[in-house]
């Protein structure tokens, strides 16, 4: 969300719908599984250091007056976010599916049909969103057809 709001910030439009996208999905998840009451989760020191870097590049944005610092906090806020998933899905592939990262692929590359200018307010994020997304699916699927090869082995 703090990397939608810089890229407005600058001017860029309906490129940044992806990457509010990429921030709203997550949110929506939060709301419905604190309805649920058979969810569970447990917030811990990792999940404080993501915040903190989240609340840093607000800080950095307002100090600065780059957007374009605030969208590469962002990025490293979300890159640390996406860790425990990489981690899960590398211990335990089974329990994710990679090809569910084939939505956020397609979402990011949508950016580039809204692009006007090529600067690094306009591209960072969905650039990133975009290797994240694939880094998800080859490490998920690619992780599980190599453990499933091992069992037949």
């Amino acid at each position: 969300m703090i990397s939608t709001a810089a890229s407005l910030s600058t001017g860029v439009s309906w490129a940044s719908l992806p990457v509010f996208m990429a921030g709203f999905g997550p949110i929506l998840v939060f709301i419905v599984s604190s309805f649920n009451k058979a969810a569970y989760w447990r917030i811990e020191r990792f999940d404080y250091i993501c915040g903190l870097v989240s609340i840093l590049a607000l800080v950095a944005w307002y100090l600065t007056k780059s957007p374009n610092v605030a969208i590469s906090l962002a990025i490293l806020s979300d890159a640390l976010a996406a860790l425990p998933t990489m981690l899960k899905g590398w211990k335990y592939p089974e329990t994710e599916n990679g090809f569910l990262f084939l939505g956020s692929l397609f979402s990011a590359s949508t950016s580039f049909t809204e692009i006007h200018h090529w600067n690094f307010a306009e591209v960072a994020f969905p650039i990133y969103l975009i290797l994240l997304s694939l880094t998800m699916l080859f490490l998920i699927e690619g992780r599980r057809k190599y453990l499933n090869y091992k069992k037949v082995l």
